[in-house]
């Protein structure tokens, strides 16, 4: 362990925003998500951020496998517009009372 660094927790994720659907002027797309990426400003940023794993969070009332948390998992698939938003597919449609929350952007796998 470095020194200095004990009891210290390290975070293997970004935090991002779940915006909404992808859509158009009548259309909504429920099978893409739009993700707000901290940090993450131009559509060159994005670049590296593609095909990294994501996962939203989130408490139930019921114990399933000895937990009350859950997890919805999916993937960066690639930006939207110029401004650093990315799309996303999860492995089961987002439900719409995501939208607003909390999703973490993991570091892997890595591209390079």
């Amino acid at each position: 362990m470095v020194k200095g660094r004990e009891g210290e927790r390290i975070r293997l994720y970004v935090r991002g925003t779940i915006l909404g659907y992808k859509r158009s002027k009548s259309n909504q797309y429920p099978n893409t998500s739009l993700v707000q990426i901290e940090g993450v400003n131009t559509r060159e940023d994005v670049g590296w951020y593609a095909g990294k794993k994501l996962a939203y969070v989130y408490k139930a009332k019921t114990k399933k496998k000895g937990s009350l948390y859950r997890c919805l998992w999916g993937k960066v698939t690639r930006p939207h517009g110029n401004t650093g938003i990315v799309r996303a597919k999860f492995k089961s449609n987002l439900p719409p009372k995501t939208m607003g929350a909390r999703v973490r952007v993991f570091m892997y796998p890595s591209n390079i």
